[in-house]
């Protein structure tokens, strides 16, 4: 008897998307320093610390070997759950292999492409034929979205600075190359500086967000100040920490 693939059910669909993601940027191969400060961490903010996915960047280390195992299990028992690793040597990049993590080239060999305008309705259309950083590059084009960003929705800008007409409910997510300026209430999170700006902002007229970021720092919702709750405020990354204030 033959079978009809045709008929098959389809098991899975591969897609394109834009995770937002901690890069853990290691400046040291030793386990045990890095058990130390993650102690730290730790301590001074264990909501963040809960099941979080980060890339362990190793581009800082010369190291042609790695005690990769040993950082990961660090790294696990303060629930942070290493996905990839970024940079490092041949070996380095075997090693991840063999953990079963993933492998992304050095920043200055994957971050450089040539940036397009947004699509869906940009406000300002740019085209740049050279390739820049992204990490460098200043907004290129604005997305203007209008209505509420509902729970389970992800609306991106992923050139430039997103506007929302409208509030982003709780389960929502906002991410923007640039900064995200929310025209209501921001309960769910937004992620600005997706590629590395830290001169991005996030700007609102309700501050109720479950997660606040920009270029891959965080805040969670138990992290905020209860003043600055249910008013407006701006968020931006100053003296290697957000800051949150009223907005003015």
């Amino acid at each position: 008897m033959s079978l009809n693939v045709d008929s098959a059910a389809v098991a899975f669909t591969f897609k394109g998307g834009m995770l937002p993601m901690t890069v853990m940027e290691l400046s040291s191969a030793d386990p045990e320093q890095i058990r130390q400060q993650l102690a730290g961490k730790f301590s001074q903010s264990p909501a963040f610390f809960q099941h979080t996915p980060v890339v362990l960047s190793v581009e800082k280390l010369d190291e042609p070997h790695l005690a990769l195992e040993r950082i990961c299990a660090v790294c696990r028992d303060h629930k942070l759950l290493p996905v990839a690793v970024r940079g490092g040597t041949e070996p380095v990049r075997q090693s991840a292999w063999a953990l079963g993590l993933g492998w992304f080239p050095p920043v200055a060999e994957g971050r450089a492409r040539v940036l397009e305008s947004v699509s869906n309705s940009p406000v300002q259309e740019v085209t740049r034929e050279e390739a820049v950083s992204e990490a460098e590059a200043p907004s290129l084009a604005t997305r203007l979205y209008r209505g509420t960003v509902r729970s389970g929705q992800q609306v991106s800008a992923s050139d430039g600075d997103l506007v929302v007409i409208g509030a982003v409910n709780a389960g929502a997510e906002v991410l923007a190359a640039g900064s995200i300026h929310v025209y209501g209430a921001l309960r769910g999170r937004a992620l600005a500086g997706i590629h590395g700006n830290t001169q991005a902002g996030i700007y609102c007229r309700e501050l109720e967000a479950e997660l606040l970021s920009v270029a891959g720092n965080y805040k969670r919702s138990e992290d905020i100040d209860a003043q600055l709750l249910r008013r407006p405020a701006e968020v931006h990354f100053i003296k290697e920490q957000l800051e949150i204030k009223p907005l003015s």
